[in-house]
């Protein structure tokens, strides 16, 4: 019923620049907490940004001053701005949610499909 769908991912030389967005599309919903998370080969998946329901956000520290969350509550997109990129951000990045669709009582998590970033030294 709802969706979320990565793009912006890519092959970017150490201290380029990306920028990925996660859209969320399908049946009315309500969007709660949103943002980014990645995972390495052989490495736990873990947080990078986010905001959370109270609309505050949050930043891993191995990306704090580098990176910024943003979101556009109009098109149900969150963006990740990733600046001075090193090779240890390489990882698939993924989008997540905490989603009320119309009608249903509760939230659910959903988990977009992920999107490859790739920093080269």
């Amino acid at each position: 019923q709802v969706r979320l769908v990565e793009s912006g991912g890519g092959l970017v030389q150490a201290g380029g620049s990306l920028r990925l967005s996660c859209a969320a599309s399908g049946s009315s919903f309500s969007i709660y907490a949103m943002g980014w998370y990645r995972q390495a080969p052989g490495k736990q998946r873990e947080l990078v940004a986010a905001f959370t329901s109270g609309g505050r956000t949050n930043y891993a520290d191995s990306v704090k001053g580098r990176f910024t969350i943003s979101r556009d509550n109009a098109k149900s997109t969150v963006y990740l701005l990733m600046n001075s990129l090193k090779p240890e951000d390489t990882a698939v990045y993924y989008c997540n949610a905490d989603i009320r669709i119309l009608g249903y009582t509760n939230q659910n998590n959903y988990w977009g499909q992920g999107t490859q970033v790739t920093v080269s030294s």
